[in-house]
C-alpha cells in the first residue's frame, strides 16, 4: 500500500501538472462569446445583445423625459378638473395615447434598423479581385459603382469601402453608427438610433401617436384655462394654473414641429420614399434625368402605405446574439488534452507496478 502511494506521487508527473492544471483552469474560465461583443459598428448593446442603441444616444432620455413630464403634469393638474367638469374619458384617452407613444418610442430605439453585416475577409478579397483592374495594390480607384435595372430603370449601387461590399438598393452607410443600413431613412438622435427598414414602421407610429397626444393635451389645456377664466378661480388655484401654463408652453412649441414632421413622413410613406432619397433628390426631375420617376413606387398611395408599414417584418441579419466560433480557445484546449492523458498514463503505470 505504501509502495503504491509513493509511486503515485511521481516528480515527473508533478512537473507536468502545473501547466496542465493552468490550461484546464483557462479552459473552464473561457465562456462562449457572442457576436455583439466584437461588433465592428459604433453601437451599444444591452441585455446580452437583445437591445441595440447608437453610441451617441444621450438625447433619448431627454425625449422620454419631456413626454413623461408633460403627461405627468397633465394627469396631475388638468385631468381632475376636466373629469369634474367634463367627462371621465379624458384621462382614459390620454393614458392610452401615452402608453402607445412610449411603446413606439422604445421599439424604435431598441430595434435593429436593418444593419447589414460587413463582408468577411474572403468575400472582400473576392470582390477586390473582381473589380481591381489597376494592377497595383496601393492605387485606390475612384468610387466604384454597379448598375442594375429596377422596373426598367437604371439604379446605381455604390461600393462601401468600410463594409467592403456593394450596397444593395436604398442602402446607405451611417457615419454616426458606422453601419450600412437597409432602406436607410435617417439617423434620429431623438430616438437614439438609425431609422431604416426594420424600425421605420415603429418610428412612424411614434410620431403619429405623439402628434395626437400633443394635440389632445394642448386642447385639454386650452379648455382647462378657458373654464378657469369663466369660473373666475384663476387666482385661487395659482399652483395648478402655473403648471397648466407650463404644459401650454411645452405643447405650443412642440406641436408645430411634431405635426410638420408627421405630415412630411406621411408624404414619404404615400410616395414610398425615404428621407435620404428626398433630401438628395434621387428621383426628382430637378436632376435632369430622363427617367426620374421613383422605381420603388407602386403608383398607388394605398399600396405604398401597406408595403411600407404593413409588410412582413424582415429578420435581423447581424445575428448579434450568435456565438463566435471558438478558434482562439482551440490551441489551449488541444494542449491540455495532450498533457492530461500523459499524466493519467503515468499514474496507471505506477499503480500497476
Amino acid at each position: 500500500m505504501k509502495n503504491c502511494e509513493y509511486q503515485q506521487i511521481d516528480p515527473r508527473a508533478l512537473s507536468v501538472s502545473p501547466s496542465s492544471a493552468q490550461n484546464h483552469t483557462e479552459k473552464k474560465a473561457q465562456r462562449p462569446r457572442r457576436k455583439w461583443e466584437v461588433f465592428p459598428g459604433k453601437n451599444r448593446f444591452f441585455c446580452d445583445g437583445r437591445i441595440i442603441l447608437a453610441r451617441q444616444s444621450g438625447v433619448l432620455p431627454l425625449t422620454l423625459g419631456l413626454i413623461v413630464v408633460t403627461c405627468g403634469l397633465f394627469f396631475a393638474f388638468d385631468c381632475p378638473f376636466l373629469v369634474e367638469h367634463l367627462t371621465v374619458f379624458i384621462p382614459v384617452i390620454g393614458g392610452v395615447l401615452f402608453v402607445f407613444v412610449v411603446i413606439s418610442l422604445l421599439r424604435t430605439s431598441f430595434t435593429d434598423p436593418g444593419i447589414l453585416p460587413r463582408a468577411t475577409p474572403d468575400e472582400a478579397a473576392d470582390i477586390e479581385k473582381q473589380i481591381d483592374t489597376s494592377g497595383s495594390s496601393t492605387y485606390r480607384p475612384p468610387p466604384r459603382t454597379k448598375e442594375i435595372l429596377i422596373n426598367q430603370q437604371v439604379v446605381k449601387l455604390k461600393y462601401c469601402f468600410t463594409c467592403k461590399m456593394f450596397r444593395p438598393p436604398r442602402t446607405s452607410h451611417c457615419s454616426l453608427c458606422d453601419n450600412c443600413v437597409e432602406r436607410f431613412d435617417h439617423h434620429c438622435p431623438w430616438v437614439g438610433n438609425c431609422v431604416g427598414k426594420r424600425n421605420y414602421r415603429f418610428f412612424y407610429s411614434f410620431i403619429i401617436s405623439l402628434s395626437f397626444l400633443t394635440s389632445f393635451i394642448f386642447g385639454c389645456v386650452i379648455t382647462h384655462i378657458t373654464l378657469l377664466i369663466d369660473d373666475m378661480v384663476m387666482l385661487s388655484c395659482l399652483d395648478s394654473s402655473l403648471c397648466t401654463v407650463v404644459e401650454l408652453v411645452i405643447c405650443f412649441f412642440s406641436i408645430w414641429s411634431i405635426l410638420g414632421l408627421s405630415g412630411f413622413h406621411t408624404y414619404l410613406v404615400a410616395s414610398n420614399l425615404t428621407t435620404n432619397e428626398d433630401i438628395k433628390g434621387s428621383w426628382s426631375s430637378k436632376r435632369g434625368a430622363e427617367d426620374s420617376g421613383n422605381p420603388y413606387s407602386y403608383n398607388s398611395i394605398m399600396t405604398n402605405c401597406c408595403v411600407t408599414l404593413c409588410g412582413p417584418m424582415p429578420p435581423s441579419l447581424i445575428d448579434r446574439r450568435g456565438l463566435l466560433p471558438p478558434d482562439e480557445a482551440t490551441p489551449a484546449a488541444s494542449a491540455s488534452d495532450i498533457e492530461l492523458p500523459l499524466f493519467a498514463a503515468k499514474n496507471d503505470t505506477h499503480m500497476v507496478g
